[in-house]
């Protein structure tokens, strides 16, 4: 149960703060570094912090785009996508695709990275990237409230075909998570997080 000092808004009205806590209430959040490409074969590189995985078999990961990007029109043109971790080496490179650009530039050449060519999807991913995945389209779906209306967002969930993981990363056939150094997105305007061994604590199931 809240406690009578605890601060209460319903999103409808507005939060009536300096920024909207909900990214920073939801977070840290894991980043799809997506690269796609259209029917014409140009290729396009953005990172998206609404993305997870959501099943083991078979493997599903998905992004949330709000608004009905390039990367969501090319998805649904070809049917494949990648997944590129975006880790402290990589950060500013990743910041860089950010940005709103032409369907016609190319984000890796903007950011300064290498294309490597997927083994099973034709979509390559960042070729500096310690760990990537190659996805098969499985389900788009225009999100909707509660009353049912519709959001200008679109959920894109693909199946994971190919995994490609740096060697260094496996100690004794167990994927070193920490060692990859992942970034995280936080709230606020450009929180970022990363994770380090030092805060590593197992606790098994009961």
């Amino acid at each position: 149960m809240p406690n009578s000092s605890s601060y209460f808004y319903q999103p409808k009205e507005g939060h009536g703060l300096a920024h909207d806590p909900f990214n920073s209430i939801i977070a840290p959040r894991p980043i799809g570094w997506i690269s796609s490409q259209d029917s014409e074969g140009r290729v396009n590189l953005a990172p998206y912090s609404f993305f997870n995985a959501f099943n083991y078999h078979p493997p599903l990961i998905g992004f949330s785009s709000v608004g009905y990007k390039d990367s969501v029109r090319n998805i649904e043109q070809t049917g494949e996508f990648c997944w590129s971790l975006a880790n402290l080496t990589l950060a500013q490179h990743m910041n860089i695709t950010s940005q709103s650009v032409a369907a016609a530039v190319d984000e890796f050449e903007l950011a300064a990275l290498g294309k490597q060519t997927g083994k099973i999807v034709s979509v390559p991913f960042v070729a500096q990237s310690p760990v990537a995945m190659e996805c098969k389209l499985s389900q788009i779906m225009q999100l909707k409230s509660a009353t049912g209306q519709l959001c200008d967002t679109w959920l894109v969930i693909g199946e994971v075909v190919g995994v490609h993981i740096a060697q260094e990363l496996l100690h004794d056939g167990v994927y070193q998570t920490a060692l990859a150094e992942p970034i995280l997105r936080g709230g606020g305007p450009g929180d970022y997080f990363s994770i380090s061994e030092a805060l590593k604590f197992v606790m098994p199931r009961p």
